[in-house]
C-alpha cells in the first residue's frame, strides 16, 4: 500500500499534482521551456510569423460553400439568415485570393531559404485559413515551417502542412504569443478576424514601446486594412504619433511582401557590417 500510495509518487511523475490549481507556474515554465529547448535543437532563431483569418479558404472550397449558400437562399428566398450567409460566402469566394497569396508568399520563404539566403522559418498559429495556407506554402516548397496551436473547446486538429518535430500545443494563449515574438524578424497579417487583430495590436505595441527591436511589420491588403482600421484618424486624435504610421507597411502581392522583408534584412546587414574606418581603428 505503501508503495502504490500517491504520497510515494515522485512529484514530476504525479500527473494529478502537475494539473492542480497550485501548480499552474510550474506548468507555465514547462510551456515555455519545451518549446525553447525543441526550437534551440532544430536550430530555429528566427522565425517570419503570418497571421489571418481560419474562415479564409482557399478557392475550391469558397466556390463550394457559396453554390450551397445560394442552393439554400434560393429554397428560402425570404429567410434573412440565408441571404447574410449568401453575402458572406461571396464574399469568402473574393478573400479566398488571400489564401493563395498567403501559400505563395511562405512558398517563396522555404524557396529562398533552402538556398541557403535567409535563415527565417514561417510560424504560425496552427489551425485552419491562412494559417494553413501559409504552412501549406512552406510545405509545396520542402521547407519546414512551425504550427504554434492552442488548445481551445471544439478547435480542429493543427493543419496537415506544418512540420512535424515544430507542432506544438500551448494551454496558455501568453506563452503561446511569447513563443510567436521572441525570434520574429518579421510579421505578414492578412485579413483576419477578433485574433489577428489581438496579435497586429500587440505586435504594433511591442514596437511602439520599443520593447521589439525593429522589424517590418507588413498588412497585406491595403483596401481591407484602411477601411478596417483609420490609422490616421488615430493621429488626428494624438492618440498615436505621426510617425508610429510607420510601424507598418501594406503589400498587395506575394512578392512585394517578401521584397520588404529582404530589403530590410538587407539594410539591417548594411547598418552591422564594420566601415573601413571602424576596421582600421
Amino acid at each position: 500500500m505503501i508503495l502504490r500510495s500517491s504520497s510515494y509518487r515522485l512529484a514530476h511523475a504525479d500527473e494529478s499534482l502537475l494539473e492542480s490549481e497550485d501548480m499552474r507556474g510550474v506548468r507555465m515554465l514547462l510551456e515555455i521551456t519545451k518549446t525553447q529547448q525543441v526550437l534551440d535543437a532544430e536550430a530555429v532563431d528566427s522565425t517570419i510569423i503570418i497571421f489571418g483569418g481560419v474562415n479564409v479558404v482557399e478557392r475550391s472550397v469558397a466556390q463550394k460553400n457559396l453554390a450551397q449558400s445560394e442552393a439554400a437562399a434560393a429554397d428560402d428566398p425570404l429567410n434573412r439568415s440565408l441571404q447574410d450567409q449568401l453575402r458572406r460566402s461571396r464574399t469568402q469566394l473574393g478573400f479566398s485570393r488571400y489564401y493563395e497569396a498567403a501559400r505563395e508568399f511562405t512558398r517563396l520563404v522555404a524557396q529562398d531559404q533552402q538556398k541557403g539566403l535567409h535563415s527565417h522559418v514561417v510560424v504560425t498559429g496552427g489551425g485552419p485559413g491562412i494559417m494553413e495556407a501559409a504552412n501549406r506554402g512552406a510545405f509545396d516548397a520542402g521547407g519546414r515551417s512551425i504550427g504554434l496551436s492552442i488548445k481551445l473547446p471544439g478547435e480542429p486538429e493543427p493543419n496537415p502542412y506544418i512540420t512535424p518535430e515544430l507542432c506544438f500545443q500551448f494551454n496558455y494563449f501568453a506563452l503561446r504569443k511569447f513563443h510567436f515574438v521572441m525570434r520574429s524578424a518579421a510579421a505578414v497579417l492578412f485579413p483576419g478576424g477578433f485574433g489577428t487583430l489581438d496579435e497586429l495590436f500587440e505586435v504594433l505595441t511591442l514596437r511602439q514601446t520599443a520593447i521589439k527591436s525593429p522589424m517590418p511589420v507588413i498588412l497585406f491588403g491595403k483596401e481591407f486594412w484602411s477601411r478596417l482600421i483609420d490609422f490616421d484618424y488615430l493621429a488626428e486624435c494624438g492618440l498615436i504619433r505621426d510617425e508610429h504610421r510607420n510601424l507598418f507597411q501594406f503589400a498587395e502581392t506575394a512578392q512585394e511582401a517578401w521584397n520588404l522583408i529582404q530589403a530590410f534584412d538587407a539594410d539591417a546587414c548594411d547598418a552591422s557590417a564594420p566601415t573601413s574606418s571602424s576596421m582600421a581603428a
